[in-house]
């Protein structure tokens, strides 16, 4: 995984609520075992008619929205438990996703796959989503190694477990995590 310290980037506002894993990547997508091209297809349904042309109206098909961060509406990665889901938005060029719930298991995914998922108060969002909104070059700032996210419409302090943000500050999944102990458990083993 690539390390994340801190990323200063603009965000795709994305009010929905209730944004299911099958919203972010339909189950006739699921017959792949590699990661490779789940970006193509995140939210395929939303963004694509169903002659395969462009949603121009869905807000990731629009130009004036870019970035790495998703801000999301309350209840994001709901649903199935696919790690799929996770794959997507990864693929897609998502680094962080901010809302005001996410399911649990969506959020163990995220973090999984290098995808930090940032939750807020309600109002927070409902202030950030309009925000972006009206000001699609407006900057976000996240800190993870002070757990903060810097916006126009305030600062918050967010919350992560202290293995995860340890695994995303090195690039860590919980494989290299366990090689990067290699040393320390030679060492218990020659004792054993």
């Amino acid at each position: 995984m690539e390390k994340f310290v801190k990323l200063i980037d603009t965000a795709i506002p994305l009010a929905t609520e209730n944004i299911d894993t099958d919203q972010i990547i339909p189950a006739r997508f699921l017959k792949a075992t590699d990661k490779k091209g789940f970006g193509d297809n995140v939210f395929r349904d939303w963004r694509y008619r169903k002659d395969g042309q462009l949603e121009e109206t869905f807000i990731l098909n629009n130009p004036m929205y870019q970035g790495s961060i998703l801000i999301a509406g309350d209840n994001f990665g709901c649903g199935s438990s696919r790690e799929h889901a996770a794959w997507a938005l990864h693929g897609y060029g998502f680094r962080v996703v901010i809302s005001s719930f996410f399911a649990d298991i969506f959020k163990g995914n995220a973090l999984n796959n290098g995808i930090l998922p940032i939750q807020v108060t309600e109002t927070f969002l409902s202030e950030l989503l309009s925000l972006t909104k009206m000001n699609p070059s407006t900057r976000i700032i996240v800190d993870l190694e002070e757990q903060m996210l810097r916006t126009p419409v305030g600062n918050t302090k967010f919350k992560i477990d202290p293995y995860k943000k340890m695994c995303l500050l090195n690039g860590y999944d919980d494989i290299d995590f366990l090689v990067s102990k290699k040393e320390a458990i030679i060492e218990f083993e020659a004792t054993k």
